[in-house]
């Protein structure tokens, strides 16, 4: 496991950036935090780094919001997932190894995720603008 601080939203970034360097275009990356923590920030420096123009935002609504760049990226809230019928109809299943998956909310869906899943947790630090990942399942 790696551990690394934040201290703003661009490190954020800067996080999600060092770790779209070392993905291969079908990882599901599994984000875990409460509101507020970075997750969207963290997708935002990901998929710049693989070459997405568009504006990334949250998919509260949408339940996936879909990027194309280097690889094809998947970008979801699992927030108000709460069954496996839920799961499944989000499409979620049809996904997996088609490109990057990255998860919001990943708590919701634990027992779904692969084995080989990146797993980030993402807690407040010590000031309002700093943030603790804990990175499993890539080297950076």
């Amino acid at each position: 496991m790696v551990k690394l601080i934040s201290h703003s939203a661009d490190e954020t970034e800067q996080i999600g950036e060092k770790i779209a360097k070392k993905l291969h275009g079908t990882e599901v990356i599994a984000l875990f935090g409460g509101l507020g923590m970075g997750k969207t920030a963290f997708t935002r420096g990901l998929a710049r780094a693989l070459g997405v123009d568009d504006g990334v935002s949250s998919p509260t609504f949408a339940l996936v919001n879909e990027y194309s760049g280097k690889y094809n990226i998947y970008h979801f809230d699992m927030y108000r997932v709460n069954s496996w019928d839920d799961l499944y109809s989000t499409g979620f299943f049809d996904y997996i190894d088609n490109g990057i998956l990255v998860i919001e909310w990943s708590e919701n869906i634990e027992g779904a995720l692969p084995e080989n899943a990146i797993r980030i947790t993402i807690e407040k630090g010590e000031s309002d603008d700093e943030r603790i990942f804990e990175i499993e399942g890539v080297e950076i």
